[in-house]
Order: C-alpha cells, then structure tokens, then sequence
C-alpha cells in the first residue's frame, strides 16, 4: 500500500506541475544519453528537523549529494512522506549515484530508488483525444 501512495504521489506531481530546474542544464541532451532516476527520501518521523539536519551536516548530505554534474529535473516535498528527487543521471554515473545515497542519505532518511520516465506528453495527447471524443 505504501509503495501505491508513492507511486501515486509521483505521478500527481508530473501531471500537475512542471519540473523545477534546480541545477544547470546537463551537457547529455537526448533519453539516449541519460536515465532519470526518481529518489525517495522518506522521513525519519522518529527524528525532528534539527536531528535530521544535523545527520545531513555531518554526513555532508548537502555538499554530496547529487554528485556534481548530475542534473535535478525535480525536488519535492511530499507532506507526511519526504523528499522526493528527480535526477538526470548518465547510465555511467548510476553507480556513483547510488553511493552518494549511501554514503550521504542513510541514517537521515530511509530511501527508495526508482526509473522514471516522462509521462507528461503522452498524458496530455491522451487527455486530449479523450476530450474530443
């Protein structure tokens, strides 16, 4: 059930609002060159936002994470689940990914990984054919 609100979650936010640019362009341009790889930080409701912060500081969440280069096509806050990050990823860099979550994200939240892709155009065409009906 969890896993179904997330799911849900994710595509109510590319439906409804366009992602937020919060590092440069990426140099790769094309779904050939890169995957886009949705992280979940779900929030430790054990910890307040001090304690989270402080894990973050001290792990150099901030300072890691993304690595440099990796371009973030969205970052979110769901209310009642987290952090919920979109990240445009060169298929050789996965691996460097997944170790700045490891090493920078664990302990300050529990983290799910997913492969995403962009729904948003095929969405708004069907919305659109259903329409004319």
């Amino acid at each position: 059930m969890g896993r179904l609100v997330v799911i849900v979650a994710m595509l109510v936010l590319y439906a409804c609002v366009e992602p937020l640019q919060v590092l440069a362009q990426p140099a790769t341009t094309s779904p050939a060159d890169y995957v886009l790889i949705t992280v979940v930080l779900k929030h430790d409701q054990s910890k307040n936002l001090e304690e989270i912060g402080k894990i973050q500081d001290e792990q150099s969440f901030w300072a890691k994470f993304p690595p440099d280069g990796i371009a973030v096509e969205s970052w979110y806050i769901v209310m009642g689940l987290g952090q919920v990050v979109t990240l445009r990823v060169p298929p050789a860099r996965l691996r460097e990914v997944n170790r700045a979550i490891e090493l920078t994200a664990w302990k300050a939240f529990r983290t799910e990984i997913y492969a995403t892709y962009d729904f948003k155009e095929a969405a708004r065409a069907q919305r659109e054919r259903a329409q004319k009906k």
